[in-house]
């Protein structure tokens, strides 16, 4: 397992290309990545003029660091218009997500062929195919982010989207970005008008080891921020057990009646690193998670 730190973003919110306004409207809600669907959200017809929206707003925007376009299938013809459009321009956003992928070997060959054109973004996978998940660890490495595609990965088992279901898709996600130092994001929630559900998946995610959660509407991304942004007293209950263990000469002591060792200053330690990592790539401007949530030992936060 790698120890390195690097920002991963908490909460991506998912706007289809189909409107200007719309597309620069989501730049003003608080979410870490702001994303540009070409994909699912657009229909064929509306391709072209989508990808118009989508150049035309990455040529408005200020900055483009933590935007993010998800492209058609590599497979396809619109893949190709995709990339054309994003290289041809003057503008280049910091992420791509790669969408209903099988094999390592597309995410390789998408980072080349961008490479070719001077641009070297961040790929994200969505793991949405059965042989993507056969092949996750080796995606993983390839790759610099995961994120579970749960509905087209639910219609090709036959099953609604559950957890159940899912799970061994999630855990097979968490283990390999564990291993590689992969961002390891959850699938969006598709029943809107349960909250209950969001922040039940919230706290089942969190639990596996995921770090964020996507989502297509922006009155989730308080619920996700909360959920997964570095919160002040997470980061200052782990930057404790570094200080308790490093007093008793690095070995197993007590913080609050808990036992502590060299396991846990590991976490803490991973813990802190990630979370400046983020403060400094995606926190500029936001308070750390302050709303009740667990924290490394089980204490809650206060609100």
């Amino acid at each position: 397992m790698t120890t390195t730190a690097r920002a991963i973003p908490r909460s991506i919110l998912y706007t289809p290309a189909l409107s200007l306004d719309r597309l620069l409207r989501a730049q003003s809600y608080d979410a870490d990545v702001h994303l540009i669907d070409l994909e699912d959200s657009v229909p064929a017809s509306a391709k072209p003029e989508a990808r118009d929206f989508c150049r035309e707003t990455l040529d408005q925007l200020p900055d483009v660091t933590n935007v993010a376009v998800r492209i058609n299938p590599l497979s396809s013809i619109e893949s190709i218009r995709d990339i054309t459009m994003l290289t041809a321009g003057p503008t280049k956003p910091g992420f791509v997500f790669m969408t209903m992928v099988q094999y390592p070997a597309e995410v390789a060959l998408l980072r080349e062929t961008l490479a070719s054109a001077g641009w070297h973004p961040e790929i994200f996978v969505t793991v949405e195919t059965i042989e993507a998940v056969d092949k996750v660890d080796e995606i993983a490495a390839a790759s610099d982010g995961l994120i579970l595609g749960s509905a087209d990965l639910a219609a090709t088992l036959g099953i609604d989207i559950n957890w159940t279901g899912l799970l061994a898709a999630r855990q097979a996600m968490a283990f390999a970005c564990a291993r590689h130092g992969t961002a390891c994001i959850d699938t969006g929630n598709f029943q809107l008008a349960d909250p209950s559900i969001l922040h039940e998946e919230i706290e089942q995610v969190r639990s596996l080891g995921f770090h964020g959660k996507g989502t297509v509407h922006p009155k989730e991304l308080e619920a996700i921020n909360r959920g997964f942004r570095p919160g002040g007293v997470e980061m200052k209950e782990a930057r404790r057990v570094m200080d308790a263990v490093s007093a008793a000469g690095d070995g197993v002591t007590l913080v609050d009646g808990r036992m502590v060792g060299p396991p846990f200053v590991r976490k803490a330690r991973e813990t802190v690193a990630r979370g400046e990592a983020w403060a400094a790539r995606f926190g500029q401007g936001r308070p750390p998670a302050s709303d009740p949530r667990p924290t490394p030992h089980g204490m809650r936060e206060p609100a």
